[in-house]
């Protein structure tokens, strides 16, 4: 488990396999939808439920940002 802190102060649990998701996203840097494996996908939107994650629909793809400060 890993602890990540969210942009409201809050500190909040992730598992391991979330927490190398995460590392995918630089500072800004956004992935597609399309560029992740089904199991990442999983991931991503549970990370998205943590509010972490952001999701975004940009002209009809979805695209994942981080939400976090670190």
């Amino acid at each position: 488990m890993k602890i990540v802190e969210l942009v409201n102060n809050i500190q909040l649990p992730i598992t391991n396999e979330e927490a190398d998701l995460l590392t995918k996203f630089s500072d800004g840097e956004k992935l597609n939808k399309s560029d992740l494996s089904p199991r990442q996908q999983i991931l991503a939107n549970q990370l998205v439920n943590k509010d972490i994650l952001l999701r975004i629909n940009q002209n009809g793809q979805i695209v994942y940002s981080k939400k976090i400060k670190k």
